[in-house]
């Protein structure tokens, strides 16, 4: 069995593989002062759960951007499963990354960059709505080529109430139509519609500075408040950077 943690700032993703197939899948909380003992605590609850042992796990893989947890995660691998974890970088993503300095680019957007090209093909562009939403760029070359990261949803909702002294902290939902009748509605509206028009606007440009009508995967904690209305041409998968993490594995590790 192969467990996969991505650690986001936000959230953090696990799964658990028996070979290629994806048995089991959580999202939680990304806890920056979680200790090594509580992560494997929490870990082995949530395999115990699904009726397996931790001595079924052979292998750990880990894509994280939040550099202090990463000395922490290794300390729990190996105390709890006795495995050396394996930790996503630019030098084992397997793709030419041609950044001016690939060590910026996230482990995060590496394994969804890899795991898009494997299973949709290039070129493409890969949306994750995560705490920030960046756009991952992937030509036909299978080379990635950069992209754009834009402040997430959630972090414009909050700034609109923490700047604005008369507006109120809102659930972030679509709204049923555009023009708001109220301060809540008009809010939802101004950003569900503009963030949608955001992201189609960067497609469309992205496309055009490639030019090629590149494929449009999307995924993360908040893709599908916007699937539908991107359209069917645009693929949801809400899995995809856990299948990056197990394809760099096993080529890494074979």
């Amino acid at each position: 069995m192969l467990l996969v943690i991505d650690v986001g700032n936000t959230n953090t993703a696990i799964g658990i593989f028996d070979g290629e197939r994806l048995i089991s899948d959580w999202r939680l909380a990304t806890d920056r002062y979680r200790t090594a003992d509580e992560w494997g605590q929490l870990v082995s609850n949530l395999l115990h759960l699904e009726n397996m042992e931790n001595r079924s796990v052979t292998g750990v893989s880990v894509s994280c951007v939040v550099p202090p947890l990463e000395s922490v995660l290794e300390r729990m691998c190996n105390r709890y499963f006795g495995i050396q974890p394996f930790f996503v970088n630019q030098e084992t993503a397997g793709m030419p990354i041609l950044y001016e300095n690939p060590s910026e680019v996230g482990a995060d957007r590496i394994v969804n960059a890899v795991a898009a090209d494997e299973k949709y093909g290039v070129p493409c562009i890969v949306i994750d709505f995560g705490t920030a939403t960046t756009f991952d760029v992937i030509s036909r070359r299978t080379e990635y080529v950069g992209g754009v990261i834009c402040p997430g949803i959630r972090i414009s909702a909050n700034a609109l109430f923490e700047k604005a002294a008369r507006l109120p902290r809102i659930d972030m939902v679509k709204p049923a139509k555009i023009i708001g009748s109220n301060t809540v509605g008009s809010m939802q509206s101004g950003l569900y519609y503009g963030y949608l028009e955001l992201v189609r606007g960067l497609i469309n440009r992205i496309r055009g500075e490639l030019r090629e009508d590149a494929k449009v995967i999307i995924t993360g904690g908040n893709a599908r408040m916007f699937a539908e209305e991107l359209g069917a041409d645009v693929i949801h998968d809400s899995t995809l950077t856990l299948e990056g993490l197990r394809l760099i594995y096993q080529r890494n590790r074979g």
